[in-house]
């Protein structure tokens, strides 16, 4: 018994590594940076309709506005000043390709480095 579970776990391990190695070269890195528009992707089902029937496009909302990359995958948004932030993986918005992206939100350069406050 050992010696079959031993084998479906090297199948296993044999298999994901494959799963893998197909994922990584058909994936491309998507990466944004603050003040970058996008589209938020919030399906919303109807009552009484198929979601295949639905408009995908109806399930896109914003322009929101990247305010903060957390982690790789994990960026906090903001619709408006006066909106409150959400943090939404990356793969459920898309890079807003508007005439007009939002402008309300600035990013701030970092200070010159002689410009730092040294303690004498």
């Amino acid at each position: 018994m050992e010696r079959i579970h031993r084998f479906a776990r090297e199948k296993l391990k044999i298999h994901s590594d494959k799963m893998k190695q197909r994922l990584d070269t058909t994936s491309t890195e998507i990466v944004f940076k603050p003040g970058d528009a996008v589209w938020l992707y919030a399906p919303k089902r109807t009552k009484g309709k198929s979601p295949k029937l639905q408009s995908n496009w109806a399930n896109f909302k914003g322009p929101y506005t990247i305010i903060k990359k957390i982690n790789d995958l994990v960026y906090r948004i903001q619709l408006s000043p006066r909106s409150k932030p959400k943090v939404i993986h990356l793969e459920r918005f898309v890079k807003y390709t508007g005439h007009d992206p939002p402008r309300w939100f600035v990013v701030e350069d970092p200070p010159p480095d002689d410009s730092v406050i040294r303690d004498e």
